[in-house]
């Protein structure tokens, strides 16, 4: 008879991790460099200074220290919400009549609602001690800009947000919370900046994207004093601050001596995908253990699985550091889908180079199909997911009918980012039958291919 495993697996406090861990120390092919677009050259610390803090630069361009320490005021502040629940989803295995058992990591129990506090704390804090004023940002759905608008208050720090004109029009609740937490919201592309009304006049009427975004953020911090850049994702200090999700979930397996035999996380420019898998990964790199991987994008915008592996701009205005990633072209402008969180024209360098040398695979949904699978999953769960965390949630619905199909028993874990609360626009217009699906075509992702730099290093 099988061991009943608790609903949910709590680490103790004492268990939570006192390191973070970068996958990039154990990674065989290192993610190429970021290059300076003016001399494209490789980026140095003091080349990244004027855009990020100093410590943050450090750890961007960190491809030899294995592990980091967690600051001590960092810790103090994660034990307000971690270490989060590792869940047994007995009931989505019960409706689905699946042998498989069914794990999630939930990211949703604090109050900006997703994984992105996990970083936001950790470059809050390295700007409060390198004596900065504030910080600007860009965010998709929102879950970024409130985590950041959330740890900058809790610092003292001021907080500029730009946020993609279609969320900020689809979840004026998620604006609102970014603003009682202090933050000014922009909509973008914006007129208040160069590079946005250069984006306007190109793309007239525009519902924008996280590389417009980016690019105002990036022109406000480098021309105002005392400020500096931070991101949500994509960044490789990004994906070390959200290894604390990992590194959690592989405590709690071992804890309850299960171990996944396939991990999904949903994907967009890579911070939780990235932060899940990190320490699974390593065994994989290393070969001690063997793991299946499934990255999850929107059918609206596949980098993984349409984008080529290249060099570009991780912005639309051209201005950021160049990366080699699996990308759409900076200059793709992708449809208004209800996943905010997962509109963006790249993926993350560590992530590229993972996918690219077959350590993990990546499939695209279309974003019908995936409410139904985040409806199917409130319906017996109780949690109502945001549309990004839905995409892992669809995939490992499918795994785990596949499992049904075959009779295989296996462990199918995935990571639930966040809450879809702030979402209700989306679900309103799946519930009411107004929801479509977007495919790029060929031609429509050549506009964007046409604009990659002609780099080959």
């Amino acid at each position: 008879m099988e061991k009943k495993i608790p609903y949910k697996t709590y680490l103790e406090e004492s268990e939570m991790p006192k390191q973070w861990y970068n996958v990039r120390a154990d990674m065989k092919n290192k993610p190429a460099p970021l290059l300076n677009p003016a001399t494209l050259k490789p980026m140095t610390v003091k080349d990244l200074e004027p855009v990020f803090c100093t410590e943050l630069a450090k750890q961007e361009l960190d491809d030899t220290s294995a592990y980091i320490d967690i600051p001590e005021e960092i810790q103090e502040f994660y034990k307000m919400y971690r270490p989060s629940p590792l869940v047994r989803a007995y009931c989505l295995e019960k409706a689905l009549g699946t042998p498989a058992k069914i794990y999630y990591k939930f990211e949703g129990n604090n109050t900006s609602g997703s994984h992105k506090l996990n970083s936001a704390i950790a470059q809050a804090y390295y700007a409060k001690q390198q004596g900065l004023k504030g910080v600007t940002t860009e965010t998709g759905a929102g879950q970024w800009g409130t985590a950041l608008s959330m740890a900058c208050s809790y610092f003292g720090l001021d907080c500029k947000v730009f946020m993609v004109k279609c969320s900020y029009e689809q979840k004026p609740f998620r604006r609102e919370v970014m603003r009682t937490y202090g933050a000014n919201v922009t909509p973008s592309p914006s007129t208040t900046t160069e590079v946005g009304k250069k984006i306007l006049a190109e793309h007239p009427g525009t519902t924008g994207s996280l590389g417009c975004a980016i690019s105002e953020a990036v022109e406000v911090a480098t021309n105002t004093e005392g400020y500096r850049y931070v991101l949500g994702s994509v960044l490789s200090q990004v994906l070390l601050h959200q290894s604390i999700i990992g590194l959690e979930s592989k405590s709690a397996f071992d804890k309850i001596g299960e171990k996944p035999d396939i991990i999904i996380g949903c994907a967009g420019g890579g911070s939780n995908l990235g932060g899940l898998i990190s320490p699974f990964m390593r065994e994989k790199i290393l070969g001690e253990s063997d793991y299946r991987f499934i990255a999850v994008e929107p059918a609206s915008c596949p980098s993984f699985t349409r984008g080529r592996f290249a060099y570009d701009f991780c912005d639309t205005g051209k201005v950021c550091p160049l990366s080699k990633m699996y990308t759409l072209g900076s200059g793709f402008i992708p449809s208004s889908n209800h996943a905010g969180g997962l509109r963006y024209h790249g993926m993350s360098s560590t992530l590229s180079q993972l996918y690219h040398d077959g350590y993990m695979e990546a499939v695209s949904v279309e974003q019908t199909s995936v409410f139904a699978a985040a409806q199917q999953f409130a319906r017996v769960e109780g949690i109502l997911p945001a549309p990004e965390s839905s995409h892992a949630i669809k995939v490992a619905i499918n795994e785990a009918l596949k499992c049904k199909e075959t009779g295989e028993s296996k462990t199918i874990f995935f990571g639930l980012t966040g809450t879809g609360y702030f979402d209700m626009f989306a679900y309103q217009k799946f519930n009411d039958g107004e929801m479509s699906d977007y495919i790029p075509t060929d031609e429509d992702l050549a506009v964007g291919f046409a604009g990659l730099p002609d780099i080959n290093l």
